[in-house]
């Protein structure tokens, strides 16, 4: 099992950080522009996990630095299915995070949730 998906499913948000490469680029689903640093993305996690509930990974694969965590969840009233594209860096760290959803409702619904959660994104950041 990915040690990311290990993390997730046993609830240790805190283990999170030490997966991700210092210079690690999320691509968000709901956001143009990508962000940057382990810190930043650490936070976005930690907010990630306040919007989606019935979170479950459904299916896994991989090859190489190369992996894909099929998940479930809700935001709100509107099932998300997604897909976390992970690639490593030479020393195993996740130095890229892609996130995809589906469907577009699903997708407006975490944009909407992700905007509220981002307030507090930024206060764990100093930032606000």
């Amino acid at each position: 099992m990915h040690p990311f998906r290990a993390a997730i499913e046993k609830g240790d948000i805190d283990a999170l950080p030490a997966l991700l490469a210092e210079d690690v680029t999320f691509l968000s689903p709901v956001a143009f522009a990508p962000y940057e640093g382990r810190e930043m993305v650490s936070a976005i996690l930690r907010a990630v996990t306040r919007v989606f509930t019935d979170f479950r990974y459904v299916n896994d694969f991989g090859a190489g630095r190369d992996h894909a965590l099929i998940f479930k969840a809700r935001v709100g009233d509107r099932e998300v299915h997604g897909c976390d594209l992970l690639h490593h860096d030479d020393d195993g760290l996740i130095d890229e995070f892609c996130v995809m959803v589906r469907p577009l409702s699903g997708a407006t619904a975490l944009s909407e949730a992700m905007a509220v959660e981002f307030e507090s994104v930024k206060r764990d950041l100093g930032l606000a």
